[in-house]
């Protein structure tokens, strides 16, 4: 069990494809602030951009020895036991909340490296948070990621302030100030009762208090260490994901029929049928898996065999 927790640990460390070398060091451990231009690795196109909306479902893995030490993407120094992750595409450094769903632990990291380029995986974080999202022995987690706007705004800040290749923010990292709490919320009303319409104050009211608006005062700047904070979960993880390996998907139920014969050592093979822009899409499943760790060990031998196989969920 020690020897198999080990090697879901190396394969999750190799990975990543971010910190190295060539990467230039930053002032200090604020980092540089960049978006980067569009890349390329192994044949796949990855395209860094500014989403504030961003949040993503799929899997996690970590890194740790082999980069500790060595320049990250942004010019920060690689430290293994701190609160960091990788990521393809987000700007650098932004903050991100991250969620175990397979335990339902939360916490926030801070996104200064590129990575990670295998399997598919959407994160790669620092072994500390993988230690405290409580996925160290299994090596990759099922995981929600969330990109939080307001602490990435003050360590974007920060980060500017060191230079770069993207120095300039682009005009939608203008800040914008906290929306307060609500104190008071009208219900619904009883069923069979028609609700009272909104007055035009009202209305006008909630617009205004709903609306961001352009930042007039001062942030109060944080220093990397305080937008690294840990969560209590308030949720347990989610028991209703289902988990798949999905091999193939065809317009033609034969072409599937084929696929499915071919993967039938692998365990239980299903034909779902999806509807696709009112087209009959049969898509080849492996599964419902039990497990991250499970369905990334045996993604790793159905990839062998059909190289665009993949990691898919179900809610």
């Amino acid at each position: 069990m020690v020897l198999g927790a080990l090697a879901f640990a190396l394969a999750a460390c190799g990975s990543h494809g971010g910190g190295g070398a060539n990467n230039v060091a930053a002032p200090n451990a604020n980092g540089f602030y960049k978006i980067g231009q569009p890349y390329q690795i192994d044949g796949k196109w990855y395209y860094p951009a500014v989403n504030w909306t961003y949040e993503e479902t799929g899997v996690a893995s970590w890194y740790g020895p082999d980069f500790n030490g060595k320049y990250t993407a942004n010019g920060e120094r690689f430290d293994m036991n701190a609160l960091t992750a990788a990521h393809r595409t987000l700007p650098m450094p932004s903050i991100v909340e991250v969620t175990n769903l397979d335990n339902g632990r939360s916490i926030q990291l801070r996104v200064n490296d590129r990575g990670p380029y295998a399997r598919d995986r959407i994160l790669d974080v620092s072994r500390r948070a993988a230690q405290m999202l409580g996925f160290e022995n299994t090596g990759t987690a099922h995981v929600r990621v969330q990109l939080l706007q307001q602490p990435t705004l003050q360590a974007e800040l920060l980060a500017q302030k060191n230079g770069g290749p993207d120095v300039e923010p682009p005009t939608q990292l203008a800040a914008a100030e906290p929306i307060t709490a609500v104190k008071e919320q009208t219900l619904a009303p009883p069923n069979g009762a028609a609700a009272p319409p909104a007055s035009a104050a009202t209305a006008t009211q909630t617009q205004q208090q709903a609306a961001p608006r352009a930042a007039t005062s001062h942030l109060a700047l944080v220093e990397p260490a305080d937008a690294a904070t840990t969560k209590t979960p308030a949720v347990p993880a989610a028991a209703n994901s289902r988990m798949y390996i999905q091999a193939g998907a065809f317009s033609s139920r034969q072409n599937a029929e084929t696929l499915k014969a071919k993967l039938t050592q692998f365990g239980t093979v299903n034909i779902d049928t999806a509807q696709v822009h009112g087209a009959n899409i049969y898509r080849v499943r492996i599964g419902p898996i039990a497990t991250t760790g499970e369905a990334d060990r045996l993604l790793g031998d159905v990839v062998k065999s059909v190289p665009q196989a993949r990691l898919a969920f179900d809610w």
